[in-house]
């Protein structure tokens, strides 16, 4: 099946290397997420069809520090058209821990943090976490140690196009943009992430997320990066992905369809 982290795989593909920095896979999660959660569930999608809900990336979280909210989905205020985050439906977090797992537990902080300021502000919005978990020992890392030691374009024209295609000789041309990760680190990761709270659909009392999403990943930055549907951590990518989808459509259903 067609998931919205093989979208993810597409636009990494099209920019030719993922910037851990950016969190540049965001976007093509939330929004194919969304567009799935549509298809398969009829009443979430009739609140869009009749303009009840509406969809915003990157708005500014109720967690403060200058956070954003990778997908609100949200009553818009009459007034201003804004979302209405008292009035949150669904809300998306995108994380991945790629190039450096020791860097899982900020992200799990992060999560971990935005989960108490959404359930203060609206305890029964649907509350959906995914982070890709890369499985590969070494990752070539683009935009911390080989982008800003180039000019433009050499990077452009010389290394840009050769990224993500199998080309091995940029480990030998950048050695010192090689960063490691140890076996033990992916499954390390995943039973991190695996210890966030979640809740059934009628549990809105629960701080808690609605549903985590781990998806590993085999992302280099060197060879064509993939969905390790085939992998050790007992992780069935898209048999997970449909119980997500399930699991919002449910939830949604429960919570606000009349």
């Amino acid at each position: 099946m067609q998931t919205a982290f093989d979208d993810v795989i597409r636009a990494i593909l099209d920019r030719r290397f993922h910037n851990h920095r950016l969190e540049g896979h965001s976007a093509a999660m939330s929004r194919g997420i969304l567009r799935d959660v549509r298809a398969g569930c009829t009443p979430f999608n009739d609140a869009f069809a009749s303009e009840r809900l509406g969809e915003w990336l990157d708005y500014p979280s109720p967690a403060g520090r200058a956070r954003k909210l990778d997908l609100a989905v949200a009553e818009p205020m009459q007034e201003s058209g804004l979302p209405d985050l008292s009035r949150l439906r669904l809300c998306i977090e995108n994380k991945s821990v790629v190039t450096a797992h020791r860097n899982r537990t900020n992200r799990y902080d992060d999560l971990s943090d935005l989960l108490g300021a959404l359930h203060r502000t609206r305890p029964d919005a649907i509350l959906v976490a995914t982070v890709l978990v890369g499985l590969c020992e070494r990752v070539l890392n683009v935009p911390d140690r080989v982008k800003p030691f180039l000019d433009e374009d050499n990077f452009l024209h010389q290394v840009l196009p050769r990224l993500s295609t199998g080309d091995q000789s940029l480990w030998t041309e950048f050695p010192k943009a090689i960063s490691k990760n140890r076996p033990l680190d992916p499954k390390i990761t995943v039973d991190k992430f695996r210890s966030l709270p979640t809740r059934p659909p009628g549990r809105t009392d629960m701080v808690a997320f609605d549903f985590v999403l781990l998806v590993p990943v085999r992302i280099d930055n060197v060879n064509p990066p993939s969905i390790a549907r085939d992998n050790d951590l007992g992780i069935d990518v898209d048999a997970d992905y449909q119980r997500m989808l399930d699991q919002i459509c449910r939830a949604y259903t429960a919570r606000w369809h009349i």
